[in-house]
């Protein structure tokens, strides 16, 4: 099973928007796959948008599976992990996944779905004292960033690629999944803080350009690295919003065109973390989706599986034009393509 993450340490460059489509994409060109969806992002705004979005039940269908017996989220399956924190727990793995085209039938039918959980802020100053906990011949902190990993051994023959939305903050939970995770989707946008943003997530996870060694011994690469594990590698910078009209303005040309030149010189010192050699091959533009992302996201509906013309939001018509929706499809094909 090949895992990618969508992550970014800056919010609002439009990661969830973007994991939606492509792994609905994905899924409808590859039919014969099976995908598995991992929502580590207590705001669980992906599991709603496949369970239903604003419009046809989303919040009101995850509500329902975080109401099960065996709490149906990613924050159930950690809170059973909570009592023996270091040991792979019994568990039944299907009591945690969900097939989300059972409740919204645009959803491809060989998706499951592992839904998030406003859970996990709470198990978070938990999950972090029991990775600090101090046991002889026990490497406790990779044996809690273990845990996402622990679930994934058991069902990897029954998927054939996964999806993880990671939560922009680099807490313990954002590390379980990004350790989980063979390779990095990056969403940036046109705008300095993104470039700044894609800076601290290279130190963040690959330890690179510290601002002290004294923080080598504790960076997450570091640790990770002595345990022999493999970091992510990053495989796709998204460059996300961009002007539906006329591609990368000049402004906005200027500032995607220094990440470029960032990620050139990584790719000169750092080529190990990378899955291609040069830049381009790497850097996808993503138009921006504008009205006909707002209704498609409201109704968690993909792109390719939503009509044009005037669609109901919660009682208001709203126009999608056809050559408007074309261009959002190509621009995510163009995306899945790269995956």
């Amino acid at each position: 099973m090949l895992t990618y993450a969508f992550w970014n340490n800056k919010g609002g460059t439009g990661k969830t928007s973007l994991i939606f489509q492509a792994a609905c994409a994905y899924a409808h060109k590859y039919p014969n796959k099976r995908v598995l969806v991992i929502d580590v992002c207590p705001q669980a705004n992906l599991s709603e948008l496949l369970l239903g979005g604003l419009t046809n039940d989303g919040s009101k269908n995850l509500l329902a599976r975080q109401g099960e017996t065996v709490r149906a989220t990613v924050g159930g399956y950690f809170q059973l992990r909570l009592p023996e924190p270091f040991k792979p727990p019994t568990i039944t793995t299907s009591d945690f996944i969900t097939n989300p085209s059972a409740f919204n039938h645009v959803v491809p039918t060989n998706i499951d779905l592992v839904c998030g959980d406003p859970l996990l802020e709470l198990q978070a100053n938990a999950m972090s004292t029991l990775a600090n906990t101090v046991i002889p011949g026990t490497n406790v902190w990779v044996a809690v960033i273990d845990w996402l990993k622990d679930f994934l051994d058991t069902i990897r023959e029954d998927y054939d690629v996964a999806f993880i939305d990671a939560n922009p903050s680099f807490s313990i939970y954002t590390q379980i999944a990004l350790s989980t995770a063979d390779r990095l989707v990056l969403p940036v946008m046109a705008d300095d803080s993104s470039r700044r943003a894609i800076q601290n997530a290279f130190s963040l996870i690959y330890g690179l350009r510290l601002p002290s060694d004294i923080y080598a011994s504790y960076a997450f690469a570091t640790r990770l690295k002595a345990e022999g594990r493999d970091l992510p590698k990053a495989h796709v910078i998204a460059k996300n919003r961009l002007t539906q009209y006329m591609g990368p303005s000049s402004a906005y040309d200027a500032v995607l065109r220094t990440i470029e030149q960032d990620v050139t010189g990584l790719l000169k010192s750092n080529k190990e973390i990378f899955t291609f050699d040069k830049a381009k091959d790497g850097l996808v533009n993503i138009r921006d989706f504008q009205t006909t992302g707002v209704v498609a996201f409201a109704r968690g509906c993909p792109f390719y599986a939503m009509s044009a013309g005037r669609l109901d939001v919660m009682g208001q018509r709203i126009q999608v034009n056809e050559p408007y929706r074309q261009l959002c499809i190509e621009a995510i094909d163009e995306l899945v393509d790269h995956l």
